[in-house]
């Protein structure tokens, strides 16, 4: 018996198709499989936190994704209904830990609005400054912690670096290096240590003197070019249909800014200076480099408002208050620009000293619901790598 002969015996006892024999492609194509579902989570040190995927897979193919959230939820819009206005912002820093500045910035925006109080000018400068500060500490940890989960471990001591260095003058304004607890309704807790805007500045040239380095180690690395370009294209369809906003949304060439588009704070005055960076392709590549990019141009903004400021009198950073803060009957919503994208805050009062309702829309929340319709047909290694591009924190999700 020939060879050729025991091996189409072997085959067909096997019951692979017959057609193998007869030039078939012998890929598996024709073979009957069955799906198979895998849980990603919720412990899994690939996401972010305590988030869980429940996958569906076609061998290593993905055919559907399903987020399951809530592992993390405390339940922080029903606290707000019984802390009054100065207590819920303890609360409201805390849901994105990477941005606890603009996270308190969107509540004392809404009571102010609702009071109607006018913020005095150095502590609206003082703010937009502060906020871009955060924006930074925000993006330079993805840009650490997004290439270790594709194998780098280099690029996250330079990003924690470059953070330190933020961190230390913030540490040294607020007194604390997470949750700052530096706003109040009406302005700022206090005014600066003295030579603070000083050193700030030596901070901010310090770390865009040395931002190159992140920059050549990752952009140019042909492992990680492998891994991002062309992986997870998001479309301006989905980005709109998920209400997907930030640093995600402009990566797939979507123009939109709160700072430009609906200037607040003192976003207004440095029109000149903002410059908001989108790149078309949408894919994982494009979400990180506009993530480096938004860097620069915070870093731009960070030394404009420090100039200002610098040039700007003594004055007051807040404004007095009474000692029961009640807020008036009504409601309003406010949003900002986070470092994550839109943060939206709709706020009812019916008069007393405690909220009636405060409605958080958290950017995490809608950029992670785009993850069923944006996995589907990619491979699993493929789905650590737009997991982690879509820069979400677990806490903002859930709330």
């Amino acid at each position: 018996m020939s060879i050729e002969k025991v091996v189409g015996v072997g085959a067909g006892a096997a019951g692979f198709d017959p057609a193998f024999e007869r030039g078939g492609t012998g890929d598996g194509s024709q073979l009957p499989t069955t799906d198979m579902v895998l849980n990603i989570g919720p412990q899994h040190p690939a996401t972010h936190g305590v988030l869980r995927l429940r996958l569906t897979l076609d061998g290593e193919r993905i055919a559907g994704c399903e987020p399951i959230v809530g592992y993390m939820h405390r339940g922080a819009e029903k606290l707000f209904e019984v802390r009054d206005y100065r207590q819920i912002i303890v609360l409201a820093n805390r849901h994105d830990w990477l941005s606890a500045f603009a996270n308190e910035l969107g509540v004392v925006i809404a009571v102010e609005r609702m009071m109607g109080l006018e913020v005095p000018v150095r502590a609206v400068w003082l703010r937009t400054l502060l906020a871009e500060l955060n924006r930074v500490l925000n993006h330079l940890m993805f840009l650490g912690s997004y290439p270790l989960e594709l194998g780098a471990i280099t690029p996250v001591f330079y990003a924690f670096r470059e953070r330190e260095t933020i961190q230390g003058v913030l540490e040294e304004l607020s007194g604390g290096r997470m949750h700052y607890m530096f706003n109040r309704v009406g302005g700022l807790k206090e005014d600066l240590p003295h030579g603070w805007l000083g050193r700030t500045a030596a901070a901010s040239a310090a770390v865009r003197k040395r931002l190159p380095d992140i920059e050549n180690l990752i952009l140019g690395n042909e492992i990680f070019r492998a891994r991002t370009v062309g992986v997870g294209k998001l479309s301006p369809e989905l980005v709109a249909q998920y209400g997907v906003s930030g640093p995600i949304a402009r990566a797939s060439g979507v123009d939109a800014d709160l700072r430009r588009d609906e200037p607040y704070l003192a976003y207004g005055d440095l029109q000149d200076v903002l410059r908001v960076v989108t790149r078309p392709d949408g894919d994982c590549f494009a979400r990180f480099w506009v993530l480096l990019e938004q860097v620069k141009v915070s870093l731009d903004l960070v030394d404009a408002c420090l100039d200002k400021l610098s040039s700007m009198p003594a004055g007051p950073v807040n404004v007095r208050l009474p000692k029961i803060l009640k807020v008036p009957e009504g409601q309003t919503y406010a949003w900002t620009e986070s470092p994550l994208g839109i943060n939206g805050y709709y706020l009812v009062s019916r008069g007393d000293k405690t909220p009636w309702r405060l409605k958080l829309r958290s950017a995490s929340f809608n950029n992670i619901s785009a993850l069923p319709a944006l996995l589907p047909g990619t491979m699993i290694p493929d789905m650590i790598a737009i997991l982690g591009s879509m820069f979400f924190v677990v806490g903002d999700i859930d709330k």
